[in-house]
């Protein structure tokens, strides 16, 4: 199969974490949601056990109460954090921009849980080595699923980031969810139109400088 590998590699490279673009008042449809996920569930998973689900929340009560434990998880560190950033640097556009979603999460038309059967706790190393070891397989069999759920979104002229902090009050979002204690959620994406199409590749050092061959500390390029 020949694919096009510019439009492959813009798709890869302006794929951003989109919070003051998202379109507060577009709807978007379930069809879309789901014709996204169908494409992130190719992702794959350890030992192919396809443990991903998906939580899908429209009702505005239930984005409410979401929104309100993610600002109870992050919202007021957020803001100050804003506040005491250089004006006009790159963290205090990233922690403004972090700060406004906060203020704003009920508003967005979908907000997406991703699950995955299993618990991170030590009652279910089993055979695992330690925390690590279960912690890698259990994340990455649904972070993959995460991202190509994204850049199916942006493809589709939709956007969304990856946001963590409600996951403070997780037990908490799982009762108001009905989430079976077997799962774990492992974020939330807010999903929604975006104001435009026109991202662009964001600066990021050569790989070369990050990049060790053999030993750390050993930079590919020197070798």
């Amino acid at each position: 199969m020949d694919f096009d590998v510019s439009q492959t590699d813009a798709l890869l490279s302006t794929t951003r974490a989109v919070r003051k673009r998202l379109d507060l008042d577009r709807d978007v449809p379930n069809e879309v949601v789901l014709e996204c996920l169908q494409l992130a569930v190719q992702a794959p998973t350890g030992s192919n056990q396809q443990g991903w689900r998906w939580m899908v929340v429209r009702d505005q009560e239930q984005k409410r109460a979401l929104a309100d434990l993610y600002r109870r998880g992050g919202g007021d560190y957020l803001d100050q954090a804003a506040e005491s950033t250089e004006p006009g640097s790159t963290m205090h556009r990233v922690l403004d921009s972090a700060s406004y979603l906060a203020q704003n999460l009920e508003k967005v038309p979908v907000l997406v849980i991703p699950l995955i059967i299993g618990r991170l706790d030590a009652s279910s190393l089993g055979g695992a080595n330690n925390l690590t070891t279960l912690a890698a397989g259990l994340l990455g069999s649904i972070v993959p699923a995460m991202w190509s759920f994204q850049l199916a979104l942006r493809s589709r002229g939709l956007g969304s980031c990856y946001t963590t902090m409600h996951l403070q009050f997780e037990d908490e979002a799982a009762e108001l969810l009905g989430i079976p204690p077997h799962l774990t959620q492992a974020g939330l994406l807010p999903v929604a139109y975006t104001k435009g199409t026109d991202f662009k590749p964001a600066q990021r050092p050569p790989v070369s400088t990050i990049t060790y061959l053999d030993r750390y500390k050993n930079p590919i390029d020197d070798a």
